[in-house]
Formats: structure tokens, C-alpha cells, sequence
């Protein structure tokens, strides 16, 4: 009786599993990670980036409604490894015309034997990697600089100051590269109390909805030169 028993649960956990398994399956994913329709004849922009990007991702995509089909990684992008591990995957075998990206706060976060993700040597190599494989797209690439880290008790832990060496360390590549840079960085530091999150690297709406402005300006410079 004792088996029975144990197989009858099993095979109801198995059912249950089942069920709640397609139930995930069914749910839509979130706006900023469903794919979009293409509307003919606009170009193609892909946005690459950790949570800051998801942050932006939908109010850009707004500000360039009619201008441009912008699209987005499925996932936050996380540290330059992830990208090296999954950057074929993110771009596909689809046209872009232009794609902006960003890696460098997880890589600049703080393990607890108190080492980088990844050391500032690594990223920069794994940094030009992926430059690399992004220029073989054809796409007019923009990087953007990593948003300044807050004074504070992060968690997980950075240090600020970090933020400026990563940013140096990716600059070197973008320029050797002459790949434009929208500052980012540069652009949230002056209003940085207005617009992020206390003690936290991610921004308010408002602070994400300007992050949003800046990102599809800076898009929105490259695509007439598109059309010539």
C-alpha cells in the first residue's frame, strides 16, 4: 500500500507539474521582452544591455515609433561573459542597422573574496571580442558608458570610482574601435539625486524616462545617414 501510495503521488506532482509548467508557458512575456512587428521599411535597431537598458528599453522604443523598429535583447545582458557565451544567439541571423550596447555593471561587481566578476584586464579583452563580433554585423554601433555607481550599502556590493575605470577601460576600445559613445554617465552624475534610486545603481520612472530621451537621441543622430 505504502508504494501505491508514494507512486500516486508522484504521478500527481508530475500532473501538477505539468500543468503549472504550460500555464508558465502561456503567460506573455513582459512588454519589454516580447519580440515586436517590424514596420516595413524602417531601420532596425537592437538595444543590448543589463537592467538600466530594460529600464529605457520601452520609452525609447516610443520616442522612435515611426522612426525606427526598436528591439531589444530577451534578458538582462549581464556581464561581458554572458554576452561572449550569448551574443550569436541575441543577434541572430537578422539585419540590424544600428545597435546600441553596454556591459560593465555586473562586471564591475564585487565578489566576496573581494575580486571583481570580472577583472578590468578581462573586460576590456572580452570587451573587444564582442566589438568585433558586433562590427561583422554591419550595424552602426554606440556604446554607452555605465551609469554612475551611488555612495552606500549596495547589494550586491560596488564600489564607486569603479564605474570611472570600467567607463576609461571601454572607452579606450570604442575609440581604437571608432565606435561613437553616448555618455551616459556623464549624462546622469549632475542630476544623479533627482534621478537613481537611493543606494541603488537602477534609476526612478522619471530617471529612466530621461535615460530614454538620451538613448533615442542619440539613435535618432545616426539614421539619416542610414537612408544616404
Amino acid at each position: 500500500m505504502g508504494r501505491r501510495f508514494a507512486a500516486g503521488v508522484v504521478a500527481c506532482l508530475m500532473i501538477a507539474g505539468g500543468v503549472l509548467g504550460a500555464e508558465v508557458a502561456r503567460r506573455p512575456l513582459p512588454p519589454v521582452f516580447a519580440p515586436i512587428q517590424d514596420v516595413e521599411g524602417l531601420p532596425r535597431v537592437l538595444l543590448i544591455g543589463d537592467s538600466i537598458s530594460i529600464g529605457y528599453t520601452l520609452g525609447v522604443r516610443e520616442l522612435l515609433k515611426g522612426k525606427a523598429n526598436v528591439h531589444r535583447i530577451p534578458t538582462n545582458g549581464g556581464p561581458t561573459t554572458n554576452g561572449l557565451a550569448r551574443i550569436d544567439a541575441w543577434l541572430g541571423d537578422q539585419h540590424w542597422d544600428v545597435i546600441h550596447f553596454n556591459w560593465g555593471l555586473h562586471d564591475l561587481r564585487m565578489m566576496p573574496d573581494g575580486r571583481h566578476l570580472v577583472p578590468r584586464k578581462d573586460y576590456e579583452s572580452n570587451l573587444r571580442q564582442l566589438v568585433d563580433r558586433l562590427k561583422k554585423t554591419g550595424a552602426t554601433l554606440i556604446w554607452a558608458s555605465t551609469t554612475p555607481v551611488p555612495e552606500g550599502d549596495l547589494r550586491p556590493l560596488r564600489k564607486p570610482g569603479d564605474d570611472r575605470a570600467y567607463n576609461a577601460i571601454a572607452a579606450k576600445v570604442m575609440i581604437e574601435n571608432g565606435i561613437r559613445i553616448n555618455d551616459l554617465y556623464g549624462f546622469a552624475l549632475p542630476r544623479l539625486k533627482e534621478i537613481q534610486q537611493s543606494a541603488n545603481v537602477h534609476f526612478s520612472d522619471r530617471g529612466s524616462a530621461l535615460l530614454a530621451a538620451e538613448v533615442a537621441a542619440q539613435i535618432e543622430k545616426v539614421l539619416p545617414a542610414l537612408r544616404e
